[in-house]
C-alpha cells in the first residue's frame, strides 16, 4: 500500500510539472509591466511574442526608465539611453512600449502610485497582466509587483495574473513555477529583442543569467527554452480594501 501511495504521488507531481495553464490563445490583450527597461523582455519575451503571433495585443509596461543603471552617467543621461534601447527592443518585437513615472533606485509606494498603476491598468483594459514575483531582493521589483496586485484587487479581479522570473537566485526568489510556456519558436527573436538593451551588458547577462535560467524552464517542461509563472488566485469571498 505504502509503495502503490509512492507511485501516486509521483505521477501527480509528473502530471503538475507537466501541466500548462493555456496563456497562449486565450488572450485578446496583455500587459507586461517590469520595473525597468529590459525587464519584461529577460521575464517573458518569448512568451510576449507568442501571444502577439496568436493575436493577442500585448503592452510593454517599463515603470522606470532605468535611471540608476548606467554607472558614470547621470539620472538624464541614463534614462535617454535606457529609454532608446527600450524603444529599440519593443520596436524588434512590434510591441507597444508605455513608460510610467517611477525612478530606479527611488521607486514608491504609496496612495499616489497606486492610483497610478490602477488607473493605467483600468485604461488598457487587459485580460491579463505578467509583472514580477515579489519575493525578490530588489526593492523597485518588489514595489512594481505590490502596484500590480492591488490594482488587480481593485479592479475586482477582472484580469488574470501571472507572476514571473528575472534573474533566479540573484533576484527573485523562493520562485517555484506551476506554469510553463514552451518558448523555442521565439528565443531567437527574444535574444534579439533583449540584447537591444547594449548599457546593461545584454551579452553576458543573457550567457550567464536568462539563457540558463531559459534551459533550465525547458528541462522542465521537456522542450528546449521555456519560461515559467505561477497565477495569483483569489478567493471570491474577500474584502476589498478600498
Amino acid at each position: 500500500m505504502r509503495k502503490m501511495m509512492a507511485i501516486l504521488l509521483m505521477l501527480f507531481t509528473i502530471t503538475a510539472v507537466s501541466a500548462q495553464d493555456p496563456v497562449i490563445g486565450k488572450y485578446k490583450k496583455a500587459l507586461i509591466i517590469g520595473a525597468h527597461p529590459d525587464d519584461p523582455e529577460s521575464m517573458c519575451g518569448g512568451t510576449m511574442l507568442l501571444l502577439k503571433q496568436q493575436g493577442c495585443e500585448v503592452v510593454c509596461v517599463y515603470m522606470t526608465r532605468g535611471e540608476g543603471g548606467i554607472t558614470g552617467k547621470s539620472a538624464e543621461e541614463t534614462a535617454a539611453i535606457r529609454t532608446q534601447e527600450a524603444l529599440n527592443s519593443c520596436e524588434v518585437m512590434g510591441i507597444r512600449p508605455v513608460f510610467l513615472t517611477q525612478i530606479d533606485g527611488n521607486s514608491e509606494i504609496n496612495k499616489a502610485r497606486y492610483d497610478e498603476m490602477r488607473k493605467l491598468i483600468a485604461d488598457e483594459k487587459p485580460d491579463v497582466v505578467i509583472t514580477h514575483w515579489p519575493i525578490d531582493s530588489h526593492r523597485d521589483h518588489r514595489i512594481c509587483s505590490m502596484l500590480v496586485y492591488d490594482a488587480w484587487r481593485l479592479l475586482g479581479h477582472n484580469f488574470d495574473l501571472y507572476y514571473g522570473e528575472v534573474m533566479t537566485g540573484m533576484q527573485t526568489q523562493m520562485f517555484s513555477p506551476t506554469i510553463y510556456v514552451n518558448i523555442d519558436s521565439t528565443v531567437m527573436q527574444k535574444r534579439k529583442a533583449y540584447t537591444c538593451h547594449v548599457s546593461q551588458g545584454t551579452a553576458e547577462n543573457v550567457v550567464k543569467w536568462h539563457e540558463v535560467i531559459g534551459r533550465m524552464r525547458g528541462r522542465e517542461f521537456q522542450c528546449t527554452h521555456a519560461e515559467a509563472f505561477i497565477k495569483q488566485r483569489w478567493n471570491s469571498s474577500e474584502i476589498l480594501d478600498r
